[in-house]
């Protein structure tokens, strides 16, 4: 049966050609964070089950408690951890192959013209996904080890890339002008955006982005499975997605599938809470396990966190939530601070105005750094 290779490689030329070595024996990859401290680097192992290992030196080493893979898979990716223990999520040559074509169809992408440049980390589908698209459409491809600012903005301006995979808080370090197309994930965008910038909806286990500026790709359903205890009223529920690029299962077996709202196909439950508005594109609210019920109302911290960082005094903002007695769960900010720290009623106007008053944070708490993945995604239950 085919070997899991863990692929435990910087970004480089030297990733790319020991990923296309893996494919050519008929093999899989795992990609391996080389950053990842050893204890952590010990639990993905441990998880992802690789049979083989392959680092610096170039060489094939057998590992023991490994388990092999199955005919046509390609990659097995463990999600961010963003909510808790990362897992292994086993993609096929033929979802890839389908992600591939659905995005280059849907941004316009010709190997003649275009170029891809990948500067977000390997390990995780973000960057890993740009690195497969390049090399399944034929697309000429740069990766750098990490992403850094100067180095991917002189790519742009010269030409050498025309095309970027990035998060927030790298488009707001760079001149996105220089590139003639950005996708934008790995949570909220800003509220205002270049035109040359498409925001996607995706996650590892659907191979990448498959809603673009809320509008799902060629062959991507998307459906919402409406919470049992919400009214008529109600706009938000769980978002589903049905699409030929979704992984085949996790790495313990499980497919993670469930009925959908027309009892009879199933589809992946994303964990996150959205709808499709008027417009007929899909918003998306957040996590359902980050959302707040503070006194009977839902709060999403993905809404509030955008208002508070419009203070001057922040820096860097993280909403989430504590037990309160009264209340059940109250609204908590986390602030990294600027020059000035900023005061806790100073906020009120700021959500109330836009939200509404039980949406305003109960507690500030003022630290020097939030905890993040290593693709920039908050680490909520961390929040101390």
């Amino acid at each position: 049966m085919p070997e899991l290779v863990a692929l435990d490689l910087p970004g480089g030329a030297g990733f790319v050609d020991a990923l296309r070595a893996i494919w050519d024996t008929g093999d899989a990859a795992a990609p391996i964070d080389p950053r990842l401290p050893k204890a952590a680097r010990n639990a993905l192992f441990d998880t992802l089950r690789p049979t083989r290992h392959v680092g610096s030196d170039g060489e094939l080493h057998a590992l023991h408690g490994g388990s092999p893979v199955e005919e046509g898979d390609a990659l097995v990716v463990a999600t961010s951890g963003s909510s808790g223990q990362p897992k292994g999520v086993v993609l096929t040559h033929d979802a890839l192959a389908a992600s591939a074509r659905a995005t280059s169809d849907r941004l316009g992408i010709d190997p003649q013209r275009h170029a891809w440049l990948a500067c977000l980390p390997l390990a995780h589908i973000g960057g890993l996904s740009v690195v497969a698209r390049a090399l399944l459409t034929g697309t000429p491809l740069k990766v750098l080890p990490d992403f850094q600012a100067e180095i991917a903005e002189r790519i742009g301006r010269s030409g050498e890339a025309t095309h970027v995979s990035l998060v927030s808080t790298a488009l707001g370090r760079l001149d996105p002008s220089v590139f003639e197309g950005i996708l934008l994930g790995g949570g909220r965008p800003p509220d205002v955006l270049p035109d040359n910038v498409v925001v996607t909806y995706g996650m590892t286990e659907t191979g990448s982005g498959v809603v673009y500026d809320g509008v799902p790709l060629e062959d991507v359903e998307v459906a919402i499975a409406h919470f049992e205890d919400a009214g008529d009223d109600a706009i938000d529920g769980e978002i589903l997605v049905r699409a030929p690029m979704m992984m085949r299962c996790y790495r313990d077996g499980d497919p993670a599938r469930v009925r959908g709202p027309d009892g009879l196909h199933t589809w992946f439950a994303t964990g996150d809470a959205g709808y499709v508005g008027a417009d007929m594109k899909l918003h998306v609210a957040g996590r359902l396990a980050d959302v707040i019920v503070t006194g009977g109302e839902k709060v999403w911290p993905d809404a509030i966190e955008p208002l508070l960082a419009q203070h001057p005094s922040v820096a860097e903002v993280a909403v989430w939530k504590r037990p309160d007695p009264e209340w059940g769960e109250r609204v908590v900010a986390w602030v990294v601070p600027t020059d000035s720290e900023p005061k806790l009623e100073e906020f009120g106007d700021l959500v109330s105005e836009a939200i509404g008053a039980w949406a305003v944070p109960k507690e500030l708490v003022i630290t020097d750094q939030l905890p993040r993945t290593p693709s920039g995604k908050l680490r909520r239950r961390e929040l101390r």
